[in-house]
């Protein structure tokens, strides 16, 4: 059996069996189209909190929504090179295996369903369908693709769906996110929630001593001792980039999600939708 198989056959049981169980979807809370602000009743569902207007009106007040019948569900790949990376699998596999398990997800709620591949351009789109050929074209265009010296534009991407998504759309942007997006005004016209992919290693790599690297993305070699102290150095401003990145998507209203290639994607996709 091929890879490609493997992650369809195995997503597919997931979501069919496991991973979704008796919930009607995975996208709790989505498909509805938003109408106006009223302050806050007894009962109301707390999670539909304007907190910034809240704060501005020093009351409660809840977005009252109009639910729509079915969704739009945008799965984007940010494939650039730094994706050609894991120490177990590599991240674009990971990537693949997300997109497979909510590609399966969203037919299976009967919602419409379209992919894309980026790097610093548009490398493939899709077109709304509720089809399940698609899904495994659009996995398959995902591992077969050649990320290596590919580099990231989050501005391209941003700017691209913004204009090209009409209707008000859930867009799932799938990528290991070592550049800063900015997504706020996209966040503005639809529901935007990027998930990040990444290998433990990369955050925390060990002590190698004397060793030549090669930046995937770039293709530039890299010479050094990688001793104890510049490992540490590292990880810390792997971490602060992160730090800065989480508050990136705070502050433009952008749920996010981190996923390693050797966890259970599944789980941590059902956490994220869950709220927890």
């Amino acid at each position: 059996m091929s890879k490609l198989q493997k992650i369809l056959v195995r997503a597919r049981r997931q979501v069919f069996s496991e991973m979704v169980g008796n919930n009607p979807s995975i996208f709790f809370g989505e498909g509805y189209d938003f109408i106006e602000l009223r302050e806050y009743m007894a009962g109301d569902d707390i999670r539909h909190i304007d907190w910034n207007i809240t704060a501005k009106m020093q009351k409660p007040y809840i977005k009252i929504f109009r639910e729509e019948r079915e969704l739009n569900i945008v799965l984007v790949s940010v494939l650039n090179g730094s994706v050609h990376f894991g120490s177990k699998k590599f991240k674009q596999e990971s990537i693949a295996e997300i997109v497979a398990l909510l590609s399966y997800a969203t037919i299976k709620n009967g919602d419409l369903l379209s992919s894309y591949i980026f790097t610093d351009e548009m490398i493939t789109s899709s077109k709304s369908s509720k089809k399940l050929y698609q899904i495994q074209k659009s996995v398959d265009e995902i591992l077969s693709f050649n990320a290596v010296n590919k580099k990231v534009d989050f501005k391209v991407i941003a700017d691209t769906l913004y204009k090209r998504l009409k209707r008000k759309s859930l867009i799932l942007v799938v990528g290991d996110y070592f550049e800063i997006p900015d997504f706020k005004l996209l966040a503005k016209k639809h529901e935007v929630i990027s998930i990040i992919v990444r290998d433990k290693l990369e955050e925390k790599p060990p002590k190698m001593g004397f060793a030549s690297l090669v930046d995937p993305e770039s293709g530039a070699a890299l010479e050094g001792d990688f001793n104890s102290s510049s490992v540490k150095a590292y990880s810390k401003k792997v971490q602060e980039h992160d730090h800065k990145l989480y508050d990136t998507f705070r502050r433009h209203q952008v749920r996010f999600t981190k996923i390693y290639t050797d966890s259970f994607a599944s789980i941590e996709l059902r956490r994220l939708f869950e709220g927890r």
